[in-house]
């Protein structure tokens, strides 16, 4: 049986990676493709319960290196339990954030460093890659309304770090896809969801093959 696929969809708050992630998963399974959708952290119970405690933190909440060991430990769980499953079946996972989100939003906006990130992936789920990581980028005003649209005036402890935070953690992923072209696809989140779908669709080509 050929190995699965593995995709990830990353960028920054309200680039509308979660809608993108199902509309993906959606369209592999009408190609007659068997699909995990899935996401981070999370997709595990233990990588769950992680995810409630880095979003809805107690107390004071984490500090930067609590927060990093954190993510590694839920990723670590998901790449175990079902992402890795998964694809040995062959079985493709198509997943809301993965390593690229713990790079820059702890490695480069919380100031960890990208090395230390990279460590504990190592560490925890053996230094698992996707095969391809699509990058959403939109402008800031329609970044801004979208979120007013899905939060409100609420937010969670990452999501509601200020302006110069978020503009790191977007200015990281378009970093990270200049260093890395072979396994990243930046892609326009503007225009309509079926306008960014059909670009989705176009940067997942080539994975699919002729044959699909």
């Amino acid at each position: 049986m050929n190995l699965g696929r593995f995709i990830a969809l990353e960028g920054g708050e309200g680039m509308g990676k979660s809608t993108q992630a199902r509309l993906l998963a959606r369209a592999l399974q009408d190609k007659g493709i068997a699909v995990e959708l899935t996401r981070e952290p999370g997709g595990t119970p233990g990588a769950e319960a992680i995810r409630h405690l880095l979003l809805d933190p107690p107390g004071e909440g984490w500090q930067g290196e609590a927060e990093a060991l954190l993510f590694a430990a839920a990723r670590s769980d998901h790449v175990a339990r079902l992402i890795r499953p998964a694809l040995d079946a062959g079985r493709w996972v198509v997943c809301d954030r993965f390593l690229d989100s713990s790079r820059a939003y702890q490695g480069v906006a919380g100031g960890l460093g990208d090395d230390r990130i990279r460590m504990l992936h190592e560490i925890g789920s053996h230094g698992l890659l996707p095969d391809l990581t699509i990058v959403i980028e939109a402008a800031k005003s329609s970044v801004e309304a979208r979120l007013a649209d899905r939060d409100g005036d609420t937010s969670d402890a990452i999501g509601g770090r200020n302006a110069r935070y978020h503009t790191a953690v977007n200015s990281a992923f378009l970093v990270f896809a200049e260093q890395e072209p072979d396994r990243f696809r930046v892609i326009d989140g503007m225009g309509s969801i079926e306008e960014v779908h059909a670009r989705v669709m176009d940067a997942v080509s080539a994975l699919l093959g002729d044959d699909r």
